[in-house]
């Protein structure tokens, strides 16, 4: 497989705290990778670095072989990476549907959109979106009227719906029944074909079911990295991750 994200040597500073310290990481193509550690261990300052929402204080960051350490996530939106936050950020006074138009068209010209050109144009596109995650049937109606794990699928969806070539999702599963993070793991298994993925979980039998790669921060640094079964039998996961966790 191709290495699709590569991280070097990471490290960020907030006044005198030491978010990450000198942090690898490299996440191949077709890959569900996941981030674990206990509170405060660097997981979603990590994610945010990739993302762009940080720049770090050192180190380096690679996608598709082409360095992005200081790209906007404008920039890393149109190279194929994509984020979905803990918090919803779904629209809540617009429709299922129109929620992931919006977010089809914002890769659209303003020519197009000023001229109304993409509506019909993406409708196929969009409803197959929501078909993937279940919310076809519920496209005519408001989001905010959605289930909060219904508002998570929907941000994913709108998330997936450029057709990236990475994933970045943080917590996805906050807040969600049992039974809705057990239908979150079916939903993303199929993305892998065509899109990689990087997600922080604390849900930890959700991210070992359906993650090929877990690595394992701690203060800052990667403690281990490996297949789920080698990071469970991990002394040094054992000595220090399920202590704190």
């Amino acid at each position: 497989m191709n290495t699709l994200l590569e991280v070097r040597d990471l490290k960020m500073q907030f006044g005198t705290l030491q978010a990450l310290g000198g942090v690898d990481l490299a996440v191949s193509s077709a890959t569900f990778h996941g981030l674990i550690g206990p509170n405060g261990s660097g997981k979603s300052t990590l994610l945010k670095a990739i993302a762009g929402a940080h720049f770090p204080t050192s180190g380096t960051i690679s996608f598709g072989g082409r360095e992005i350490t200081r790209a906007t996530p404008s920039e890393r939106s149109r190279l194929g990476m994509s984020l979905k936050f803990q918090i919803t950020a779904v629209l809540r006074e617009l429709s299922v549907y129109d929620n992931v138009l919006l977010a089809l068209q914002a890769g659209e010209g303003i020519w197009s959109l000023l001229h109304s050109r993409t509506r019909n144009a993406l409708r196929d596109e969009a409803m197959h979106a929501l078909e993937r995650f279940r919310l076809a049937a519920r496209a005519d109606e408001l989001a905010g009227a959605l289930s909060h794990g219904e508002q998570q699928w929907l941000e994913i969806a709108m998330a997936l719906a450029p057709r990236p070539k990475l994933l970045l999702l943080d917590e996805p599963t906050g807040g969600m029944s049992p039974e809705e993070r057990r239908v979150t793991g079916e939903l993303l298994a199929p993305i892998k074909a065509d899109c990689a993925l990087v997600i922080v979980e604390h849900d930890l039998d959700f991210i070992r079911d359906i993650c090929d790669v877990l690595t394992v921060l701690d203060q800052g640094r990667v403690l281990d990295s490996g297949t789920a079964d080698a990071i469970q039998q991990s002394r040094k996961v054992q000595q220090v991750y399920t202590r704190r966790i």
